[in-house]
């Protein structure tokens, strides 16, 4: 997989004479690089700048100094902003907050006439987009009637028939129950592993980064942990110091391990847990 986007040296700082910390960066010389079709989770506490990071990479903000480029095209160079924001799509919090629509296909059909697709083109990409997160059958229906889950997956089916390179899902399931997180979750997972989308998902809830190839932890502008869940999730005490949770099932067996119990050093998720302290108990029976 070749590098899809690059962030070099970037700084970045709020433009805003009445913010109290309008002489601190939000970003403080953050290198970064994404490789195409990956999946990667981006994790920080409120405040951290990982969202701020998100919105560098379709332009919506500018460094204040240093670069991001998308395909080798600079975020900073106008004449590429058209190409950068189709390349990428971002996905916001708030789903209601990028539906425009009375009915869930015209939604999603919005984006690609903007971009003065033909009509008949147009069809076929809603249609595939919509099934695509598993919402064909409620193509009619509006969108005041979905759920927040749904709401969120239609909002993403609109970035899909526009036919980005990479989405960027800036924390996609903060406004969702459990069944919610799941529908959006295993959605953007299926785009991912079966079209090769890249997938950026900024994110708090740890469980889902553990789904991620890649974890990437930012603290006060900066990234201080960079690879694979395992390895991530491994640094319990030093997350634990910059105010960051761990998966309920990494948390448990750190404890058993800190009590002395012969337990794996990290593991990711509930099944994983369940197997080693299975595997303790045979040992100890």
């Amino acid at each position: 997989m070749g590098s899809f986007i690059e962030v070099k040296d970037l700084y970045f700082k709020y433009d805003d004479p009445e913010d109290e910390n309008k002489n601190e960066f939000a970003l403080n010389g953050i290198n970064l690089t994404i490789e195409k079709g990956s999946f990667v989770a981006v994790v920080g506490h409120n405040g951290s700048g990982k969202s701020t990071l998100a919105k560098h990479f379709n332009s919506l903000y500018l460094p204040t100094s240093g670069d991001v480029s998308v395909n080798g095209m600079n975020t900073k160079d106008d004449s590429h902003l058209f190409d950068i924001r189709r390349s990428i799509g971002l996905v916001l919090q708030n789903p209601d907050n990028q539906i425009v629509a009375g009915i869930v296909e015209d939604d999603v059909a919005f984006g690609c006439e903007n971009l003065g697709i033909p009509p008949k083109e147009i069809r076929k990409r809603v249609d595939d987009a919509l099934k695509a997160v598993d919402m064909y059958e409620y193509r009619l229906h509006s969108p005041d009637k979905l759920s927040g889950g749904q709401k969120q997956r239609v909002a993403i089916a609109g970035i899909i028939a526009m036919e980005p390179e990479c989405i960027v899902l800036d924390e996609p399931t903060a406004m969702l129950d459990p069944q919610g997180r799941d529908e959006v979750i295993s959605a953007v997972m299926k785009l991912n592993r079966e079209r090769g989308i890249t997938v950026i998902i900024i994110t708090h809830y740890m469980e889902e980064a553990v789904l991620a190839d890649r974890v990437v932890v930012i603290d006060k502008g900066r990234v201080f942990l960079d690879g694979t869940p395992k390895e991530v999730f491994s640094q319990v005490e030093m997350l634990k110091q910059h105010r960051l949770d761990v998966p309920q099932g990494t948390e448990l067996v750190y404890k058993l391990r800190g009590c002395g119990f012969e337990l794996p050093k990290c593991v990711l998720d509930e099944n994983e847990c369940a197997d080693a302290i299975e595997k303790l108990l045979k040992g100890v029976s």
